[in-house]
């Protein structure tokens, strides 16, 4: 059984990050496009206004890359500070756990992003597309005969 898990490791890592993404990025469109429920969220977050806005920024890029498996590793890293910044600015100064403070998403969000920090997209990434493709041309310049100059 164990085996048969590790096998599939990757591809539920991937659609962890899928997921994890495109929950970020629709909590970043909500507060700039106020869609996706933003009247009940308090509407959108004014332009340029701190943190609110760049908060959002941060959600909606970093959660695409995050979706898509670009630069996974710096985005989810991005997104876990902010993530860890909120929790402490906005949440730990109402009360100390987060379930009392209203801050499980906060703190639920930013350990998911630092987990993609260390383990990476997995499968599905575009990461993984480039970088294969970038072995692929480095192997083929190393096949090719070299002039020598005389």
């Amino acid at each position: 059984m164990s085996s048969r898990l590790d096998q599939v490791q990757p591809y539920a890592l991937g659609l962890f990050r899928i997921v994890l993404g495109l929950l970020f990025a629709c909590h970043g469109a909500r507060s700039l496009f106020g869609v996706l429920g933003a009247e009940a969220a308090g509407g959108t977050a004014p332009t340029g206004a701190w943190p609110g806005w760049y908060a959002a920024v941060i959600e909606l890029a970093a959660g695409i890359l995050v979706l898509f498996g670009l630069g996974t590793r710096a985005a989810a890293f991005i997104a876990s500070g902010a993530m860890a910044y909120a929790y402490f600015t906005v949440h730990q100064t109402e009360a100390l756990f987060p379930i009392q403070n209203g801050g499980e998403g906060a703190a639920v969000y930013s350990w998911a992003f630092l987990l993609l920090v260390f383990t990476g997209p997995g499968a599905l990434a575009l990461d993984r597309l480039f970088a294969a493709r970038g072995d692929a041309d480095d192997s083929a310049k190393r096949d090719e005969p070299t002039a020598v100059a005389a």
